[in-house]
């Protein structure tokens, strides 16, 4: 039920209809004039009431006011950035101490978190100084040291860095406020792990599959913050957090009796093929907003939808600036909707446009 705050004009007027027709009440009177400036601050107080009373209301509230809600109310935390890992090939022989730093040609910031000796050549495992999606820089792209290290002749990194998430969004966090409030998870229930998946940094949502292999065995699929399968890290993060090692003794937070295991959701390749009538651009140009907006839309259907909706995407793919109109559009070959199983989730795999 909302809240109507009353104008300046509606509780003056209120205020003068109370009074007795005996007073004279036209503008410039005594009464008319003591009256209207108590009714400007009762509007004001209004609408300091008004704005309060919103605050009830989970979806009025974002940021640190959302934050301070949800984790004083049912004891649900803003889940924090994380740092992306990686590995560092070095060349040379030199001694890398926790700390030293190395640097991408764009500035992104990587640090060594163990102490090793290098003879000739070796690999060191490194973490970014910030953290965040935008830390999961791509291969070969760590290659500067920008304080000196004697005895090093080149670094790189061959494999592009990982498992950097940013802060949970207000959307996510409401989300697992919301689960925690309808779905109440108590003694081990469904709910209750999807509770602790989704508390693991880097989650973006999980599925939860009771009696998978028999009594007392459970399985949980999940996906991480960018709605695609998560990698090997996140996973084995998950299953320490619920169940450590899969021994259902207890010391994870799964109850004793109760072996949990977390796989990575599989993906599901969405390929599409369009030939375009286009207005007053071209196709480089149009492309990486229409595997943009195929991705935002992947990320909204996952693990909620069991199909990727050949009407819906043709809509997306038409609401992009600068399309006029497709002649050919298919998704895997086809002109229809494609299934996503239970344990699947779509993520974009190529998007061919042909002039």
């Amino acid at each position: 039920m909302e809240y109507k705050a009353q104008t300046t004009e509606e509780v003056h007027e209120e205020m003068l209809s109370t009074i007795s027709g005996d007073y004279l009440k036209i503008p410039g009177t005594f009464t008319y004039d003591l009256t209207k400036s108590q009714a400007i601050e009762d509007a004001k107080l209004q609408e300091k009431i008004k704005e309060v009373y919103n605050k009830l209301d989970i979806y009025n509230l974002d940021g640190s006011e959302l934050s301070k809600y949800t984790f004083q109310r049912r004891g649900v935390k803003r889940k924090k950035a994380v740092n992306a890992l990686g590995t560092l090939t070095i060349t040379g022989t030199a001694a890398i101490k926790i700390g030293d730093i190395f640097e991408t040609e764009n500035g992104a910031r990587f640090e060594s978190i163990e102490n090793k000796e290098i003879i000739n050549a070796g690999e060191i495992n490194i973490k970014s100084v910030t953290p965040g999606t935008i830390e999961n820089v791509g291969a070969n792209s760590i290659t500067l040291i920008p304080i000196s290290i004697p005895g090093i002749t080149s670094i790189t990194n061959t494999k592009q860095t990982h498992d950097g998430y940013d802060e949970e969004t207000d959307d996510s966090l409401r989300e697992r406020y919301l689960i925690e409030v309808q779905k109440p998870a108590t003694s081990g229930n469904i709910y209750h792990y999807l509770q602790w998946a989704r508390e693991v940094e880097g989650v973006g949502d999980a599925r939860v599959f009771p009696l998978w292999n028999g009594n007392n065995t459970v399985k949980v699929l999940i996906i991480d913050d960018n709605k695609v399968p998560g990698t090997e890290e996140l996973k084995s993060k998950v299953q320490n957090y619920i169940d450590p090692n899969i021994e259902g003794a207890g010391a994870g937070q799964a109850p004793i009796g109760a072996y949990c295991t977390v796989e990575n959701a599989i993906a599901k390749e969405v390929n599409i093929t369009l030939s375009l009538i286009l207005e007053n651009t071209d196709i480089s140009q149009i492309k990486p907003q229409i595997e943009k907006t195929i991705k935002n839309y992947l990320k909204s259907i996952a693990f909620q939808k069991d199909y990727v909706s050949y009407a819906l995407l043709s809509s997306f793919i038409l609401s992009v600036p600068g399309v006029s109109d497709w002649e050919v559009f298919k998704i895997n070959g086809e002109m229809g909707n494609i299934s996503i199983l239970e344990n699947e989730v779509a993520v974009l795999g190529s998007v061919v446009i042909n002039e």
